[in-house]
């Protein structure tokens, strides 16, 4: 049984992620646990005076959190998913740590309203901080993304990182969940030279893939001055239904998210991407 996140404000694209996540593992048993985080504002002083701010009126969420269960209801039936409702009042990254933990979640599904301005509109918020601060693995649902299953995954590399079993094991659930494609792809700024641990990783790699998956994968090589642009770049040309990441290799995430100026920030507004955590 998968246990599945989905933090909600009610908004469109928390509904989005619902919609993708449930299509996404339609053939696996699953508890969806939908969940919704008033955050307390914290008290704070005045000149002299002190003033607490007030809690989130607990009946409206409630009636928030029941037309969304309604919107549920109206999906196709599934005897393999169940749906929880959470509601808690807090820091959101404090108890999405505490649901994960207490609930046993293996994904947390997040929707995004706008990725096309990457930094400001996940980095610079929850979602950005449960990539970043939360050891689950996380998968992000643009607004525009098509409410298909994948059909091609890419899985950019540096092949830096040894592939551990967390990483492998999560990367073969979406490739059996998808029966997608994968594609693994060596970025580079110039004509790479592997030192040794790069060969052995990439071999160890391309012999678990060929065990598992023969026939449905391949090893890409892309150049390019910017490693992000020609990440986006290859998403666009070929066709690319899904961005695979892995949380731990860390030269490679801070190339794609954190060393750009703000103007060249930008990202493929229709591709889900899976962050995997160890």
């Amino acid at each position: 049984m998968k246990h599945i996140l989905i933090p909600t404000d009610f908004s469109n694209n928390s509904w989005n992620a619902v919609e993708y996540a449930v299509q996404l593992y339609k053939g696996e048993s699953c508890i969806f646990f939908i969940l919704h985080i008033d955050e307390l504002s914290k008290s704070y002083v005045k000149g002299n005076s002190f003033m607490a701010l007030t809690k989130p009126n607990p009946s409206t969420t409630k009636d928030k959190l029941n037309h969304f269960f309604e919107q549920i209801g109206s999906l196709p039936a599934n005897i393999l998913h169940q749906f929880i409702a959470l509601e808690e009042y807090g820091n959101f990254i404090d108890i999405v740590k505490k649901i994960v933990q207490e609930k046993k979640i293996d994904l947390i599904a997040l929707g995004t309203k706008n990725v096309s301005r990457f930094k400001a509109s996940v980095f610079g918020n929850n979602a950005g901080n449960v990539i970043t601060k939360v050891p689950c693995n996380v998968l992000i649902i643009p607004e525009e993304t098509a409410l298909k299953t994948p059909n091609k995954i890419a899985f950019p590399t540096d092949f830096n990182l040894f592939y551990s079993y967390p990483i492998l094991n999560s990367l073969t659930e979406i490739l059996e969940i998808s029966k997608a494609n994968l594609e693994v792809v060596h970025v580079s700024q110039s004509q790479p030279k592997f030192t040794n641990a790069q060969v052995n990783n990439k071999e160890y790699l391309d012999d678990y893939l060929n065990e598992l998956f023969f026939g449905s994968h391949s090893f890409q090589s892309i150049l390019g001055a910017n490693i992000r642009d020609s990440i986006i770049n290859y998403i666009s040309s070929n066709k690319i239904d899904m961005l695979i990441l892995v949380a731990k290799n860390l030269n490679l995430f801070q190339q794609l998210f954190f060393n750009n100026s703000i103007q060249q920030l930008s990202y493929h507004t229709s591709v889900p991407l899976m962050v995997i955590h160890e």
